[in-house]
């Protein structure tokens, strides 16, 4: 494997494992009928007996709360940690997590942060009377982090809101969970961090992680809200007052585990080079599988992060993100971020999350299939010439298609333009791409006899009953091949003579330049007229 850096060598033959799996799961719970001003009444009223819907009601909840948690901590020699501003939650907590031996709460957070809750205020226009108003606000309120070691899921979560309506938050992580899993299925593996570098089975491991739901999800949740303190109680719950799960933020990951990984680093440094255009909005809108318009909010670009020697590619698609990198140097992680899962199409209760994780599996997909097309571009001899030189089929005469000529160029771009490849293209639509990377007029007759070429050469297919076309396999090679070799070698080298080419090159160059002159002279050689 020494000589491997092509994502196609690496990915074809050195694969120790792939899976795919459920990362981070960080969820909102929120109690749905206590959401509007005038459900906050009728649970201080109807449900609460009180005859007066008064703010100062949730105080006393509040105080109940905390007072509950305090003696919870204290009964079962909890510790209770008080958060600085700007801490880092998850460094304090992990040797809490490190030295749990058996399910449990193993410590718990306290901490000020702004949350969105209701406050009252009195509207009555008489003197005497009562009338309060309830609307949302964001406050400053104490808030506790039940961390947690579960017998499924190993670390995890639940923060609960101190004051009315009492919002709160779920961190789970699906590859504890499927480590956990496979532990009990009597299933031999061996870890990365936050993930799997090898198993026995792996058709096995990707069925366990496949199994992960909101079933299993609901379940720990449950299983935890019936162990801790909560400001709402059984008879609460009875009368329809609970949490409910939502989506705030999905991680799901694709984790390709190399068999020998001495060439990781160059690999991946070679795989982010040929991929800063991945934040461009088509191919954004090919990878997401979403239409991208001149008002879709968002920046589109490509990001890339390095922390010491970690670096990682992100490319935004409105609130979600996807993003890779090298894990440990021998597993390329690929992880589509979804912090609004209507940016997939997809709504936010939990029941969907089958749904979302299908679709960003599919990103992550697609992110390969376009990093593996851009790689795999070199072509044979055999279709070079076939494509450069003119050729006759069946007695036609098709014309070339020949390196270096500006209108073979700009057609050549144009089809790099990924999305074609799933969406198709037309006469109309390429002609528009074309005339804009050639800079001068180009006709529709022209694009008609460029399609044409095309065709006969085997570098496009028109659909069947459309006049619609998409490029084939050895089109696409054929024009990344084309546009890479002219833009990343042919033209850096022929300026190599000028600056930005290092000067340690461009001194190269002048004495071969003069080496050259001296030989002309010598051999008494005339310049050319």
């Amino acid at each position: 494997m020494a000589g491997v850096v092509n994502i196609n060598d690496l990915l074809d033959g050195h694969v120790a494992l792939d899976l795919e799996c459920l990362d981070r799961i960080y969820l909102n719970a929120y109690v749905p009928n206590l959401q509007v001003s005038g459900q906050v009444a009728r649970f201080l009223t109807e449900h609460l007996g009180n005859p007066i819907p008064s703010p100062a009601l949730f105080a006393r909840i509040g105080d109940r709360f905390r007072a509950a948690v305090a003696s919870f901590a204290a009964a079962n020699g909890i510790p209770v940690v008080r958060f600085a501003k700007d801490t880092r939650k998850a460094d304090v907590m992990r040797p809490y997590l490190e030295a749990a031996r058996e399910p449990g709460v193993v410590a718990i957070g306290v901490a000020q942060e702004f949350q969105s809750v209701f406050t009252g205020s009195d509207h009555a226009t008489k003197p005497g009377a009562v009338w309060f108003h309830f609307a949302k606000a964001e406050r400053r309120v104490s808030v506790f982090y039940f961390y947690v070691w579960d017998d499924e899921f190993g670390p995890g979560f639940i923060k609960l809101c101190s004051y009315f309506p009492y919002p709160a938050k779920v961190w789970l992580n699906g590859h504890e969970w499927a480590k956990r899993q496979a532990t009990k299925a009597g299933l031999a593996f061996s870890e990365l961090a936050n993930g799997f570098a090898g198993c026995e089975d792996p058709v096995a491991l990707q069925a366990i992680c496949d199994r992960l739901g909101p079933a299993d999800i609901e379940r720990f949740f449950e299983r935890w809200m019936a162990r801790i303190p909560t400001p709402l109680g059984p008879a609460d719950r009875a009368a329809g007052y609970w949490w409910e799960l939502s989506m705030r933020q999905v991680e799901v990951s694709r984790t390709i585990v190399f068999d020998a990984p001495r060439r990781g680093r160059a690999f991946f440094e070679a795989l982010v080079a040929d991929n800063l255009d991945l934040g461009r909005p088509d191919e954004v809108a090919l990878i997401f599988d979403r239409r991208v318009q001149a008002n879709t909010p968002g920046t589109f670009s490509t990001r890339v992060v390095t922390r010491g020697t970690e670096v990682t590619v992100n490319v935004f698609y409105k609130h979600s993100r996807i993003k890779q990198y090298l894990k440990e140097g021998r597993a390329l992680r690929i992880e589509t971020v979804v912090n609004g899962p209507s940016d997939l199409g997809c709504q936010r209760r939990l029941v969907n999350l089958p749904e979302l994780q299908a679709k960003a599996r599919a990103a992550n997909g697609r992110l390969l299939i376009i990093e593996r097309v851009g790689q795999g571009c070199a072509i044979a001899t055999e279709l070079f010439e076939r494509v450069a030189l003119p050729s006759f089929d069946e007695g036609r005469r098709t014309g070339a298609l020949r390196f270096g000529d500006p209108r073979v160029m700009a057609l050549a771009g144009a089809l790099c333009l990924l999305v074609h490849a799933v969406s198709g293209f037309t006469n109309r639509s390429l002609r528009a791409r074309v005339a804009a990377l050639l800079g001068i007029p180009y006709t529709s007759g022209q694009m008609t006899y460029d399609l044409r070429r095309l065709r006969r050469k085997g570098l496009i297919r028109r659909l069947d009953h459309a006049n619609t076309y998409v490029p084939t396999p050895d089109g696409l090679r054929v024009a990344l091949f084309y546009t890479k070799l002219h833009d990343r070698l042919l033209r850096p080298l022929l300026a190599a003579d000028h600056p930005p080419a290092p000067p340690e090159l461009r001194d190269a160059l002048r004495i071969v330049d003069r080496s050259i002159d001296d030989y002309v002279a010598r051999a008494r050689l005339k310049a050319a007229a």
